[in-house]
């Protein structure tokens, strides 16, 4: 089997140590699925905030608020990891953050909007410096030429992840519903399970990922906010000299800002357009899931095959052909088959990019490069559902509408692509290492 190919891995890499980095993906995989994709938003909108007409905009509004405290905090606390070899200390306290706030929207109940919006917000921040800080480690683990297998891997297993934080979900809403209990029991038990299944499966993590990046220098705590920020206004100052990764987090920027849509809004346009109830809504997700833990997995494959740049190509393509389904289709047949596409190209669009930030991040600057890029991502994640809760509103929930017109971000991102060129973008890194 190709996971245990050594070939794949840096010569000190255990192939335990790339099982426990990719059981992060795995532990905090509910997360998103459950909380983002699956149950809480559609609990947000019809029982927190009783089906208002601003309510998909309120949820929007929460998201992009904490994914733009993200903007702000993240790119320094990333550069400090970098300085002083700290991402997995870091790591775990972004990481207890996360499980504490989740484990927090189990008290969220009818008319809670404050107390919603700000465990989101924490959760969702807490999650994101997690991610960023977990995929900082991946060109530590991985050569080259298999970043794209490697970070597969990690995808496919966080799905899978997923699969088992909603399976657990869906069998207790399924038992609750039996026995005629309301939305205001399941959810908060299954925000219970989310927050459980990621403190216990991110235990391999912790215990096994080790921290290869050596400390840059001796710097006090009051000079370190210093020294980040003229290093990545320093990096900023020259995108020039890597105008590829410029390009690529501008094509990221674009077509992520579409792919947040379908992760923070999916459930409830299942709900609002297709009138899905909640156990109908997660088995659609947990399908979608296992397409796209196949999707991450194989294309991991395909893109050190035929390249990154085509590979990011042929997904994003997958991502418009998914939105025309959606926008202009009414069966339920040809949602799940849109929903299926999204699934695929869900798990190979954030594995190729991801994979090919390794590709363009300079030696001992990966953290920093890798928050870079979730920079773009985070502001992606403003853009995207707020474009759409915006449409909604203005269109008095024309949901149909808002899908389409977040689609035209695929479009942009996919000619935003066309500008990058990995050979000149990997010398630049290579340039900048020496």
């Amino acid at each position: 089997m190709p996971w245990f190919d050594p070939e794949t891995l840096n010569p000190d890499v255990p192939r335990r140590e790339v099982f426990a980095w990719a059981m992060y993906d795995f532990a905090n995989s509910g997360y998103t699925t459950v909380v983002l994709t699956a149950v809480f938003n559609a609990y947000f909108v019809g029982v927190v905030a009783a089906d208002a007409p601003w309510a998909t905009l309120a949820w929007t509004l929460a998201l992009s608020a904490s994914y733009l405290i993200g903007m702000l905090v993240m790119p320094a606390l990333a550069a400090y990891a970098d300085l002083h070899a700290r991402k997995k200390p870091l790591m775990g306290l972004t990481t207890v953050g996360c499980v504490a706030a989740t484990a927090a929207l189990a008290l969220v109940g009818p008319g809670d909007l404050t107390l919603a919006i700000a465990a989101i917000m924490v959760s969702n921040v807490c999650f994101s410096a997690g991610v960023t800080l977990n995929s900082a480690f991946l060109p530590e683990l991985a050569r080259q030429e298999a970043l794209g297998k490697v970070s597969g891997w990690g995808w496919s297993l966080g799905y899978l992840g997923g699969l088992l934080a909603l399976g657990l979900g869906l069998g207790y809403v399924l038992w609750a519903q039996g026995r005629g209990l309301p939305a205001t029991h399941y959810v908060p038990v299954t925000m219970l399970i989310t927050a459980a299944l990621f403190a216990i499966a991110v235990i391999p993590t912790f215990l096994m990922l080790r921290e290869r990046a050596l400390p840059m220098g001796q710097v006090t705590v009051g000079s370190v906010l210093r020294q980040s920020t003229r290093r990545l206004g320093h990096t900023l100052a020259n995108i020039r000299e890597f105008r590829d990764f410029g390009w690529l987090a501008l094509c990221g920027l674009f077509y992520q800002a579409g792919l947040s849509v379908v992760i923070a809004l999916a459930a409830i346009y299942a709900q609002q357009v297709m009138n899905f109830g909640t156990a109908q809504t997660m088995m659609l997700i947990l399908t979608v899931n296992v397409t796209a833990a196949i999707g991450a997995f194989f294309f991991g494959y395909v893109q050190d095959a035929i390249g990154h740049k085509p590979a990011l190509a042929l997904t994003i393509i997958g991502w418009i052909v998914m939105v025309l389904v959606a926008g202009l289709t009414s069966g339920v047949a040809w949602f799940w088959l849109a929903a299926n596409i999204a699934g695929l190209c869900m798990g190979s669009s954030q594995s190729a990019g991801r994979a090919m930030v390794g590709v363009f991040a300079p030696e001992h600057r990966r953290a920093e490069f890798y928050s870079l890029w979730n920079v773009a991502l985070w502001l992606s994640a403003v853009i995207g559902p707020l474009t759409y809760g915006l449409v909604t509103w203005l269109t008095e929930n024309n949901h149909r509408l808002a899908i389409l017109t977040t689609g035209l971000y695929f479009l942009a991102g996919l000619v935003v692509l066309s500008r990058v060129d990995v050979r000149r973008g990997r010398q630049a890194a290579r340039a900048s290492a020496d």
